[in-house]
Formats: C-alpha cells, sequence, structure tokens
C-alpha cells in the first residue's frame, strides 16, 4: 500500500510538470497513448491493403492471383525507391511549425482514410482481370506514399519525445501499454463481426466495418496529437538544406548504421518458424483443433504486456545491449525446445508465449537503439538526419527480391506448392517443421553476431546527448538567441566536467530518494570524458590543423572555383597516420579537398554568373502573390521549383566555405565560456 501510494503521488506531483532531468510529463505520456489509438486505427483499412497472397482483401476478396501479386510488389517496391529518398528529403529539409514529424501525421491521415476507403468502394466485380490488376497496383501506390510517410512519422516521433535514453525507454513502455489495446480491439472485434457478417475473405466487410475504425481514429488523432511536442537537441538557426547525396555518404560511415541495418539483412531466415504455431491447430489433428486458434492468439499476445512493462526496467539494469543479446539467445533456446515438442500443441502455446514475452523487448529496445544512432551521427557530423537513414536502408528491400524467395523455396522443396492440403499430413508437416525451424536458428544466430560490436552505451548516449546541449547553447549565444532555462542546462553540464566528479558508492543504509541521487550523479560522471573532450577539443593539435585550413578556406570567398583540390587531396594523403590523432588529421583534409572537388565540378557545370543567392524574400514574393489565371500559378510554381533547386545547387558549391565559417564560428562561440557563465552565476543568483 505504501508503493501503490507513493507511485499515485508521484503521478500527481509529476502529472503537468516531469520529475528531475526529464522531459515528459505524465500528462503527455498518457496524450501519446490515446494518440497512438488514433495512429493504429487511422491506418487500419490502408494497412489491409497488401500485395501478396496471403492477404485477404486483395487476394481473397478481389482475386488478384499470387504470383501477379507477387510481380506487382516486386515493381512497386522498384518504384518506391525515389519516392523513399524524397520521404528522407523531406523530414530532413522541412521543419513546419509543430516540429518535423507531428505537422506530416497531421497532413496525412485525411488522404489516406479517403483513398483506403475509396480503394474498397471500387466496383472490382463489375471490371475485367487485367483492369481489376492496374488500378489495384495505382491505388496501393497512391496509399502508400501517404501510409509510408504517416508510419516513418509515428516511428521518428517515438525516438525524439525526449532526448533521454532511459526516459524514452520508460515512456515508450508506457504508451505502448496504452497503445496496444488498439490492435488488439481491432483484431478482436473486426474478425468477430465479420465473421457473424460477410466473412473476412467478403469486400463488403472492408467497405462496412473497417472505415468505421478508420474514421474513429482519425478524429481521435487530429484531437490528440496536436497536444504532442517533439524534443530535438537543435540551435535555433533556420533549418539547413540536407543534400541527398552528402547526407547518404555521411550516413553510410555510421558503424551503427550497419549494425543495425546488417543484422536484419542477413537474419532474414529468423522468422522461418512463425507459421508452426497456425499450422499446427489448423491442420495437425486433421483440423479440429482450429476453432482454438483465436483464442490461443489472444493468450499468446498477452506475453506483450507483460514484456512491455517490464522493458524499461531491464534497459536501466541490463542497457540495450545486453538485453538485445540476451532477448536473441533466449530466443534461440525456444526455438531448439521446439524440435522435440512440436507436436505437443500445449507445449508449443507454452513457447510461443515465452517467445512473445521476449520478442516484445525489441519494440522498446530497437526504437531506442535507432534513436541513440540519430544522436550520435548528429554529434559525430554536426547534422542531425531522420529520414535519410531510410533511402540507405532500402540495400535491404533489394536484398529482399531474393531472400523473399528462399522460404517459399523452401516450401516448394519439402513439397507445400499450391495445395495447402498436403499439410494434414503428418509425416510431411513435420519434416517441414524440422527445416522451418533450422532455418530460425541460423537466422537468429546470424542476427546476433554484427550486435557484438555494438558499443554505444548509455553512457557514451548521455555524453553526445550532453555535448549537444553545450553546443546548441553556444551558437545560440552567438547568435543572441540563449535562453536561460537553456543556458542553465547546458551549464550545469560544463560545471560538471570542469568539477573532477567521480562516482559515489551506494551505502545500502540510505534512503531511496538518496540512492536514487547517487545513481544519478554515477550516470552523470560516467558521461563527462565526452564533454571533457568536447570542451577541450579546440587545443588539440586536429582542430587547429582544422581551424588554419578553414581560415584559408575563408580568406577564397564565398563562391570560388577550387581548382587545385587534387594537390591538396595528394598532399593529404601523404600526411603521417602513425597515430589516432594523425589520422584524424589525415582524413579531415581528404574530406575537405573531396568538397572542394564536389563544388568546383558544380561550379564549372553552373557557371559562377548563374548561381541563385538565397533570399528568403523571394519564395514569399513567389507565395504571395495574386494569380489573374491558372497559366500564372503554373508559372509561380515553376518559378519556385527553379529557385529551390538554385538554391540548392547554391549551398553545395559554398559547403567548403560555410563548413569553415561554421567552425571558425563555434571556436570564437567557445572563447565566451567565462561570460556566459557570469549570466548563469547571475541567474542561480537571482
Amino acid at each position: 500500500m505504501e508503493k501503490v501510494r507513493g507511485l499515485i503521488n508521484n503521478i500527481k506531483q509529476h502529472w503537468n510538470t516531469p520529475a528531475e532531468g526529464n522531459y515528459v510529463p505524465y500528462k503527455e505520456v498518457v496524450t501519446i497513448g490515446v494518440a497512438g489509438f488514433g495512429v493504429n486505427w487511422t491506418s487500419y483499412l490502408a494497412n489491409s491493403i497488401g500485395l501478396s497472397a496471403s492477404n485477404f482483401l486483395v487476394g481473397a476478396s478481389i482475386g488478384l492471383q499470387p504470383m501477379d501479386l507477387q510481380i506487382m510488389l516486386i515493381i512497386a517496391n522498384i518504384v518506391g525507391m525515389p519516392i523513399a529518398f524524397f520521404r528522407g528529403w523531406l523530414f530532413d529539409n522541412h521543419k513546419m511549425k509543430g516540429g518535423k514529424f507531428i505537422p506530416i501525421m497531421l497532413r496525412t491521415p485525411i488522404p489516406i482514410v479517403a483513398l483506403s476507403t475509396l480503394f474498397v468502394w471500387l466496383p472490382y466485380e463489375n471490371w475485367q482481370y487485367n483492369t481489376k490488376v492496374i488500378v489495384v497496383w495505382c491505388m496501393y501506390m497512391l496509399v502508400q506514399f501517404f501510409l509510408c510517410l504517416y508510419n516513418e512519422g509515428w516511428a521518428f516521433f517515438q525516438q525524439v519525445v525526449t532526448p533521454n535514453a532511459q526516459e524514452r525507454a520508460n515512456v515508450m513502455s508506457i504508451f505502448q501499454i496504452l497503445y496496444s489495446l488498439a490492435p488488439t480491439l481491432t483484431g478482436l472485434v473486426i474478425p468477430t463481426i465479420a465473421g457473424l457478417t460477410f466473412g473476412m475473405n467478403n469486400i463488403w466487410t472492408y467497405r462496412i466495418i473497417c472505415p468505421a475504425f478508420t474514421i474513429v481514429g482519425l478524429v481521435i488523432l487530429l484531437v490528440f496529437f496536436p497536444k504532442l511536442k517533439e524534443r530535438i537537441i537543435l540551435p535555433k538557426r533556420p533549418v539547413e538544406y540536407v543534400s541527398i547525396v552528402d547526407s547518404l555518404r555521411e550516413v553510410a560511415k555510421n558503424k551503427y548504421f550497419w549494425i543495425i541495418n546488417s543484422a536484419g539483412w542477413i537474419g532474414f531466415l529468423e522468422g522461418a518458424y512463425a507459421v508452426i504455431l497456425s499450422w499446427s491447430f489448423i491442420y495437425a489433428f486433421n483440423g479440429e483443433k482450429q476453432t482454438y486458434l483465436g483464442l490461443a492468439n489472444t493468450i499468446i499476445g498477452n506475453a506483450a504486456l507483460w514484456s512491455m512493462a517490464l522493458a524499461p526496467f531491464l534497459i536501466k539494469w541490463m542497457g540495450k545491449r545486453n538485453l538485445l543479446i540476451a532477448h536473441n539467445i533466449v530466443n534461440i533456446v525456444l526455438m531448439l525446445c521446439l524440435v522435440p515438442f512440436y507436436e505437443n500443441l500445449f507445449i508449443v502455446c507454452v513457447i510461443f508465449y515465452l517467445n512473445t514475452f521476449v520478442n516484445t523487448f525489441q519494440n522498446v529496445y530497437m526504437a531506442n537503439i535507432n534513436a541513440d544512432m540519430r544522436d550520435y551521427h548528429q554529434w559525430k557530423t554536426g547534422v542531425r538526419v531522420d529520414g535519410l537513414f531510410g533511402p540507405l536502408g532500402l540495400i535491404g528491400t533489394v536484398l529482399g527480391f531474393f531472400t523473399g524467395l528462399v522460404i517459399p523455396a523452401v516450401y516448394e522443396h519439402m513439397g507445400l506448392k499450391d495445395d495447402y492440403d498436403v499439410l494434414y499430413n503428418d509425416e510431411m508437416r513435420n519434416n517441414l517443421f524440422d527445416v522451418l525451424i533450422i532455418c530460425s536458428i541460423v537466422g537468429a544466430v546470424l542476427n546476433l553476431i554484427p550486435y557484438l560490436f555494438y558499443d554505444l552505451t548509455e553512457a557514451k548516449h548521455r555524453g553526445y546527448v550532453n555535448v549537444l546541449k553545450i553546443r546548441a547553447m553556444f551558437e545560440d549565444y552567438g547568435n543572441g538567441e540563449l535562453e536561460d532555462a537553456q543556458l542553465v542546462d547546458a551549464m550545469k553540464i560544463i560545471k560538471g566536467a570542469q568539477g573532477n566528479l567521480e562516482k559515489k558508492k551506494i551505502d545500502k543504509s540510505l534512503n531511496k530518494a538518496e540512492i536514487k541521487a547517487i545513481k544519478r550523479h554515477n550516470e552523470f560522471v560516467e558521461s563527462l570524458p565526452i564533454v571533457k573532450e568536447e570542451l577541450n577539443k579546440f587545443n588539440t593539435e586536429r582542430y587547429k590543423a582544422q581551424l588554419v585550413s578553414a581560415k584559408g578556406t575563408l580568406a577564397l570567398g564565398e563562391v570560388y572555383l577550387y581548382s587545385d583540390w587534387k594537390t591538396e587531396k595528394k598532399d593529404a594523403k601523404r600526411l603521417p597516420k602513425s597515430t589516432k590523432e594523425e589520422k584524424l588529421i589525415r582524413a579531415d583534409a581528404i574530406k575537405l579537398a573531396r568538397e572542394k572537388k564536389r563544388s568546383a565540378k558544380l561550379l564549372r557545370k553552373h557557371g559562377k554568373e548563374n548561381l541563385v543567392v538565397p533570399d528568403e524574400r523571394i519564395p514569399e514574393e513567389i507565395k504571395n502573390r495574386e494569380f489573374a489565371n491558372e497559366q500564372e500559378r503554373r508559372q509561380a510554381k515553376t518559378e519556385l521549383r527553379a529557385y529551390t533547386k538554385g538554391v540548392s545547387i547554391y549551398r553545395r558549391i559554398t559547403k567548403p566555405y560555410n563548413d569553415a565559417r561554421n567552425l571558425i564560428i563555434q571556436a570564437e562561440n567557445y572563447t565566451h565560456l567565462d561570460e556566459i557563465e557570469k549570466l548563469y552565476e547571475n541567474i542561480i543568483n537571482a
């Protein structure tokens, strides 16, 4: 009772104001959970539209053939690749009022609801087969255009709800428990209603039942989503253009990106065993147990609730990397346990319950790992990239064209082709299960291997986030836009780094509040080496060399033809590389020479006289024009596109100059620490 009262008091105390060191009050956590209902239900019908033979709507209801659906999906993926680049560019280059992701979440659901509802109400019954193929593919692509923006916006928003990694795990655990009620309700109610009316393989189910959830979800989302906040640590300057090519080049250097994505690419076999549960109910015992499959799925799905509640505690105790490795090892053991027991339906259910329990941890820790990776990237490159991580991940889509054929090939090799009744044969089914389990174990082991090289610890991440706060403070101070709360937050970090703090031992005789304070202190101390490195960087040989190069680049002017980039590149490659710092100096020099090469190439191509110098008055003037006819409106759009493209080219040409200027300004801002410290003391004294 004491713990319950403490929890209630804690919720009351921090309902509107977050606890010390946190960013999100409990009221907003609940709001995220309720908004999640809207997110899930708004996209329910759209997510029901898929180009696969197992899709009830497109396959069974509309009647498209499996091979045609596979060909349509491949074409859709190929066409979708440049669209994925556009989505990444949009997220990283357009910060609208309300943030990077929330505005997208508020603009895309209406077309999703309209298009998905239109999709199911088209008169497929009256059309020839080829007409249905063409219309389904075109409508699918339209729905996917908005749906992918919507889904990615929701995923990215979860990663920026707070810069505190542990708090993010806590928030995601709570809101996912609330959010998971939405798919539970749709998974229970819609099949039940469908079973009493038209059935899941009848399009009238999707025409009448599904839009009801979709519209209710839209209302919930539009009411609750505007109440949420994004919390990305950025200076207050306007969003700068992020070149797609340059961003991809930088993302390609992010080792954590390759670790996370390669694990999925090489571990594609891990999910092969998933069909064992449903096929055991439907085909074993001559199909007599299939009526219990829905009940089994509901009970097994309940395991997710407990793992989502437990996830933040395990993350705090073990760390995300260790939890990931433990999850994968337990998963492998559970698959091994399936081998001698898959003929026992009760034990199969128990194993799948435990499997669901451990697998659900990744819903929390993987989103946090992806968020940590983006914070690391921002610390390393100085540029915040969210969306443009996606296009490089299309490598997995291309690989999927081939790896996606492996399991179907296994099915056919084992005797399962177009007649699924062969699964009633116990010997054939059991042989197939043996092979699928082996495939899954191999996939799980391969999935685990890359993460053995993942070393982005919680302490490192805290250090990177603290450095981002310090950089933003210095830049905003230099621009005259520094706020008191921001100054105090960053200066506390700097004071800690200057104070040579050490970790404290925890005495068990202390009360919980004192122990919690000591743990928070120790976590802060663990992150300080990265902060100290940042504060001291302009005293190192590496940054002294960078400043010398920057001053030379700045002296040449904003628009300059770097005709001697080849010589600079050769000189850079001759630099010594025996120590770590020498390697970094050499890499910096090579990188600068390459940037000058790209700048010179673009300047020769477009000519200095044709460059479009950025001027915010130009797009404002175009947008505010009054148009007499449609031709003038089209002309204005053409002018705006030309201006945007020209500015993009100009910024890429002037990148060496701008990078040099930004580095010199940052070095100058760092010299004003004493002045900022006096402001801090005045605020504290006041």
